[in-house]
């Protein structure tokens, strides 16, 4: 099974292999080795999304999986700086509409969906694999950077483990192609009010690193 690993930017690409750079169509930097290729998307999940679904376009062959991967915000209940998460459930946690009552999600709303399930016997045998976190990974197109907004999130998504902003985006890139996804995070920062001298994404990716050195021969099993 070859796999299809879509991050933000180039260090995340770099942690997660070091292989045969190449370039798709739209100038999108590529890397493969033996098992993975490796796409560096851009930050958002609209790029997210146009990337991976030019990478699944412009395969020689099919791929078998997709992962979003990269660093994100953890929430501190469930996930300290440098821990792993593995997503259960990849969640577009600000799509939809506000309103006096409170946000309504776009399902709600009676268009589209905001979440996408990975295999979950995959997905769990990852987790175990690295020693992460199982749960929902939320998708955000402004990162948090205040306590009420973390708060707010961790009140409407009460399992979500982690925050980053390609997921989701990669996700309906992945499902428009018939291809499974699952999204693998390093915490390199708490959700909440934003603190830079907190932030460790050298530790992030560090761990984001040994992270895929013990992943090949999961990666290699059917989802």
């Amino acid at each position: 099974m070859r796999v299809l690993v879509v991050t933000a930017v180039a260090a995340e690409a770099e942690a997660v292999a070091a292989g045969d750079p190449g370039v798709l169509p739209g100038g999108y930097a590529l890397t493969r080795t033996p098992s993975l290729d490796v796409v560096v998307a851009g930050v958002g999940p609209a790029a997210a999304a146009a990337a991976t679904a030019t990478a699944l376009t412009a395969a020689p062959e099919p791929y078998g999986l997709v992962v979003s991967a990269g660093i994100g915000g953890g929430f501190a209940a469930y996930c300290p700086v440098g821990a792993l998460v593995v997503s259960d459930a990849i969640v577009a946690a600000d799509l939809g509409a506000d309103t006096p009552d409170g946000f309504l999600p776009v399902d709600a709303l009676g268009f589209g969906r905001t979440v996408h399930l990975p295999p979950a016997r995959l997905s769990a045998r990852i987790a175990k694999a690295v020693g992460a976190v199982h749960a929902p990974v939320l998708t955000v197109s402004t990162v948090t950077g205040t306590a009420a907004r973390a708060d707010e999130l961790a009140t409407r998504h009460p399992r979500a483990a982690a925050e980053a902003m390609e997921g989701f985006g990669v996700a309906e890139a992945a499902a428009a192609h018939g291809v499974p996804v699952v999204e693998i995070r390093a915490v390199s920062n708490a959700v909440g009010p934003r603190d830079r001298a907190a932030w460790r994404i050298g530790e992030a990716l560090g761990a984001l690193r040994g992270a895929f050195q013990q992943l090949a021969p999961v990666l290699q099993e059917q989802p």
